[in-house]
């Protein structure tokens, strides 16, 4: 992508109602910007502020293009979901495409997954999807199963809250099943699946493919879940 199309990209997130950006990507008391570069404070407040309504609230974490986070949209029309990731370029997609179909229960929030918290109250979602996430092979720190990240989505999941893992990369479906969990005592191990469409799907939502999903599959990769329960 040429850079004049991104930064045409990043001016129109500008004005997209369904965008939120953290402007302070490495400062300790970040400042999150709505429409118009407007500072807002939703932290607590996503229901009451941006989806009126009292529906669970669902992230997506690295969601990229927003493919998952609107299908699950389009799926279950009775929760809110909130696509999160960096790359505004990315998000760009997803958000457009949330407006241009009336979608009212899709939002996009582009700040580093490290600050979520805060941006997100105590028992504030009830859960998280991380689809098809970098696995950082030489990096174990940096997998968004990593402790350190379990330890944080904790502080903004409801008590039972659920976290899902759906990624091609059995490097991390492995890492995250037999080095993270046994060294944990906040989650619960619900289902995980080595080859998720070698039989029938245990749950409706891993239905949705994303472009790149698609492209592991046409190349002949399995695809992987796990699902943990925040005791």
């Amino acid at each position: 992508m040429s850079r004049r199309n991104k930064l045409a990209k990043f001016a129109e997130l500008l004005t997209f109602p369904n965008v939120f950006e953290n402007r302070g990507a490495y400062s300790p008391n970040p400042v999150l910007n709505g429409k118009d570069g407007q500072p807002v404070d939703m932290k607590g407040r996503w229901n009451e502020s941006f989806f009126k309504n009292n529906n669970p609230v669902v992230l997506e974490l690295a969601c990229g293009k927003g493919d998952y986070t609107v299908g699950l949209a389009r799926m279950y029309p009775d929760q809110n979901f909130i696509g999160v990731d960096i790359k505004g370029n990315r998000i760009w997609r997803g958000a457009k495409t949330a407006l241009e179909e009336n979608l009212p229960n899709v939002a996009f929030l582009r700040t580093r997954i490290e600050q979520i918290h805060h941006f997100f109250a105590p028992n504030e979602v009830s859960e998280i999807w991380i689809t098809f996430p970098d696995p950082f092979p030489k990096k174990e720190s940096r997998r968004l199963t990593a402790l350190p990240f379990l330890n944080l989505y904790k502080h903004i999941l409801k008590k039972g809250g659920l976290v899902h893992l759906k990624t091609d990369a059995i490097e991390l479906y492995t890492f995250t099943l037999e080095e993270v969990i046994p060294n944990q005592n906040d989650y619960a191990l619900r289902y995980h699946n080595a080859d998720i469409y070698a039989g029938p799907l245990w749950l409706e939502a891993l239905e949705l493919k994303t472009y790149y999903e698609r492209k592991h599959l046409a190349a002949g990769k399995k695809i992987t879940y796990i699902q943990l329960q925040l005791r």
